[in-house]
């Protein structure tokens, strides 16, 4: 069945509880199960039953923590968390049609191993696998691996984060994460898609002339190719990644399928749209689909007053107010609906769905949220088509190496 033009795209955003801190302690949390498969299948497949275009999963090479900057001291918060990458593996057989989408850092990661884990994934979900890609320059998280250092990075300290020296070594991140896509997108390219013959009367299993060196040589890598695994049944999984200023907006505009943006209103989500375009322009690639994905934090309740109170309460067990760098709704599904198709006049495509408590407003998108857009005929009702590229209209790209 199909979409109106009107459609909009819609993900959730998964992380441990939800993303309020205090989201652990609600009754729906479930916190001694975080760390099970069943945890994680049960909210993939409530996020399916909504007719959701795919979930992220969050990771990180650090632990969570309280401070933008590095460790904090807290006990009364979730801590520690399982591999996005193979939570995605393994619920990905167990459902049919949504996208899945881990969470991979660039820094301090070979994009060798990751093109053949997203490659893994996209066999394993036949079709549905994405990723994305995340930059980091925490002290702490270098120090797991001992192989380069950064100075102290104050997110919270203007004054010591827009200073030269500081951006450059984020310029130079960036950078890196956009050579490290690069390099995974040749290397998904590099068996021809008729690479494998597996005739066995002929003894053949490949054609060694369809697989290609990618010979890729650049400021942070020097990778020679092919990979071990062959071309991804989607040709290229879905890429994305959040951006919140010029240098992660030019990452996405460089090298991605998806951006995830955190505009506050419809006058700031058209000044990214338009930012980010004229970036896409510049990156050469004015003519491919680039979704722009808004961020929200999201607290659903039927009655706009729980929805406060609920919020309240959480804030208070915390100890703080929590902000966060996305919006943060509070109210019901039909006053949401409100909102996204406010934001979408905007120039978004689509939205990505931060649930605060994941057992709570997860199902409020799903049997809320979901069945208002489709009454308004703004979201789909059935999935239109068997891979994440083609729910998010998406052609499958031909093989950069393949000859005519």
């Amino acid at each position: 069945m199909s979409s109106s033009p009107s459609s909009l795209h819609l993900a959730v955003a998964l992380d441990g509880a939800g993303w309020h801190p205090a989201a652990w302690r609600e009754s729906a949390a479930r916190p001694g199960e975080l760390l099970t498969a069943a945890y994680w299948t049960d909210l993939v497949t409530e996020a399916e039953r909504g007719l959701l275009d795919f979930v992220t999963i969050e990771d990180a090479l650090g632990l969570q923590s309280s401070s933008p900057t590095g460790p904090d001291d807290r006990t009364d918060q979730v801590r520690g968390r399982l591999d996005a990458v193979l939570i995605a593996a393994r619920v990905a057989p167990l459902t049919r049609h949504i996208g899945v989408v881990p969470t991979v850092v660039a820094t301090h990661t070979e994009p060798f191993h990751l093109s053949k884990a997203i490659a893994t994934l996209d066999y394993v979900s036949t079709g549905r696998a994405g990723l994305r890609v995340q930059v980091t320059a925490r002290q702490n998280e270098a120090a797991h691996f001992g192989r380069r250092t950064f100075p102290p990075i104050r997110v919270d300290r203007p004054e010591e984060f827009n200073t030269p020296a500081v951006q450059a070594v984020l310029a130079d991140a960036f950078d890196e994460a956009a050579d490290y896509v690069e390099v995974v997108r040749r290397l998904w390219d590099s068996w021809e898609d008729v690479a494998e013959i597996r005739d066995a009367a002929t003894g053949r299993f490949i054609d060694r002339d369809k697989l290609h060196y990618i010979d890729f040589e650049g400021g942070h890598f020097s990778v020679k190719g092919p990979s071990i695994t062959p071309r991804p049944p989607q040709g290229q999984p879905i890429v994305s990644a959040l951006a919140h200023a010029t240098l992660a907006y030019r990452l996405v505009a460089r090298a991605a399928d998806i951006g995830y943006v955190t505009a506050h209103d419809a006058g700031q989500a058209r000044a990214v749209v338009e930012e980010l375009r004229a970036e896409q322009s510049a990156a050469g690639r004015a003519g491919e689909t680039l979704h722009i994905f808004g961020d929200l934090v999201v607290f659903l309740d039927d009655d706009p007053t729980e929805a406060a109170d609920r919020r309240e309460r959480l804030d208070d067990a915390a100890g703080y107010p929590y902000t966060g760098d996305a919006p943060i709704f509070t109210g019901t599904p039909a006053q949401l609906a409100d909102l996204l198709q406010e934001l979408q006049s905007s120039g978004l495509t689509g939205f990505r769905l931060r649930p605060a408590v994941a057992g709570h407003d997860l199902p409020a998108i799903t049997r809320g949220l979901v069945p208002e857009l489709q009454r308004r005929d703004a979201f789909r009702r059935g999935y239109e088509a068997r891979t994440l590229r083609g729910l998010l209209g998406l052609a499958r790209p031909a093989n950069r190496y393949a000859t005519a």
